[in-house]
């Protein structure tokens, strides 16, 4: 086959494409150029778009013998997931970039042009597995050590991505494996860190960025019976669940600490109460997609005439709200409700709704959730509401 491999200039992606090479087939190594600063430079790895990375991969792809390419996708970077971070935050929502990254730039652009120049594949370095069900049809299913697993992340990618999809890492049992690999290869990465932090937050400050980036207003911090405690520099520095940072200045009654419960961003108002009202009962979510084909129960309810009100039948879920999070029993339908802002004229919103049966504390509007059936990844959605039978008294 010919693979474009997608090279970060991570010890992962190096391994991952010296296996595709090892397998015969006609590899060609790219990395992508998403910082509209190409001069930046960071010492280590904080990110994965850096020179010091370029130049990392560059070095690989000469020892494995193979073409390597830099492609610039800087400005649809900034466009789809740059821009797409501070509208979320000037919505009062918690974002994932990391998501939407792999959703809109490393398995829709970067995979889109792969198929237009000819490649059959493309190869990544992430901890997940693609098989193939009895019919032929693709399926994203955790990585083969839990610890490593990546399928969270990569939830974002649909039936047709997942066609073109192939991660060499599947089945390896332990980083130190790979490390060990890279090694024996000679690669200088061998030994590498990891790449963590927002790879466009470079001193991983995201309040100090926010604050370059959003106009912050000071508003009230309130209690969950409408009291104002105190002052905020800008509601947009704060997520739910937070508890640092919220300089009150007098203890709750019970002598118990506060976090945020909520963020109200056309009243720039900051929400706070016990730990206990971060529990939550019901998530429901919009933009869903399915790394798949999607389950009976979803399939046959798509099939039908869009109606408000109308819903599909219930199924069985575990969900994780977090990259490193325990996933939790749960289970989840499909649901048509009014939406006055649909583009589509019909004045309905698709959600997804996920009844969560097993502790579930501090989720945010934003974040992404995704469902799985065992180890199968079914899709994902982007959080909208997190409500909480407990807190339907709150003061609005």
């Amino acid at each position: 086959m010919k693979i474009l491999a997608a090279m970060s200039g991570g010890v992962d992606s190096a391994v991952a494409a010296a296996r595709a090479v090892e397998a015969g087939h006609d590899v060609v190594g790219v990395h992508l150029a998403l910082s509209r600063m190409p001069g930046t430079l960071r010492t280590g790895s904080r990110g994965c778009c850096t020179i010091e990375d370029s130049m990392d991969a560059r070095r690989v792809c000469d020892q494995l013998g193979i073409p390597f390419y830099v492609w610039d996708f800087s400005e649809r970077f900034k466009e789809d997931v740059v821009d797409d971070f501070v509208s979320e935050y000037e919505h009062g929502r918690t974002p994932n970039p990391c998501m939407r990254c792999n959703e809109k730039i490393k398995f829709a652009a970067l995979l889109e042009k792969a198929v237009a120049l000819g490649f059959d594949a493309v190869v990544t370095g992430h901890y997940a597995k693609v098989i193939s069900d009895e019919a032929g049809n693709r399926e994203l299913h955790r990585a083969a050590t839990w610890a490593k697993d990546q399928s969270y992340v990569l939830g974002v990618l649909t039936h047709e991505q997942l066609k073109h999809a192939w991660f060499p890492l599947a089945d390896t049992p332990s980083k130190d494996l790979v490390r060990a690999e890279a090694a024996e290869r000679g690669f200088s990465v061998a030994k590498k860190p990891d790449s963590y932090d927002i790879c466009f937050i470079p001193e991983g400050d995201t309040r100090a960025w926010l604050e370059e980036h959003i106009e912050m207003q000071p508003g009230d911090i309130k209690d969950t019976e409408g009291n104002v405690l105190g002052q905020h520099p800008g509601s947009h520095a704060y997520t739910v669940g937070q508890r640092k940072g919220l300089a009150i200045g007098r203890p709750a009654p019970d002598g118990k600490p506060r976090f945020v419960l909520e963020i109200r961003p056309k009243t720039n108002e900051v929400i706070v109460g016990s730990r206990d009202l971060l529990d939550i009962d019901e998530i429901r979510g919009i933009r869903t997609t399915w790394a798949g084909l999607p389950v009976a129960e979803v399939a046959d309810f798509l099939a039908q005439q869009p109606r408000l009100g109308a819903r599909s039948a219930e199924f069985d879920i575990t969900a994780q709200v977090r990259a490193h999070a325990d996933p939790v029993a749960s289970t989840a339908h499909m649901e048509w409700v009014e939406d006055d802002e649909a583009e589509d004229g019909a004045g309905l919103r698709l959600e997804v709704v996920v009844g969560i049966k097993e502790e579930l504390r501090g989720v945010s509007p934003g974040q992404t959730l995704v469902m799985y059936q065992g180890t199968r990844v079914l899709g994902q959605a982007t959080i909208n509401r997190a409500y909480s039978l407990k807190r339907a008294d709150i003061a609005a």
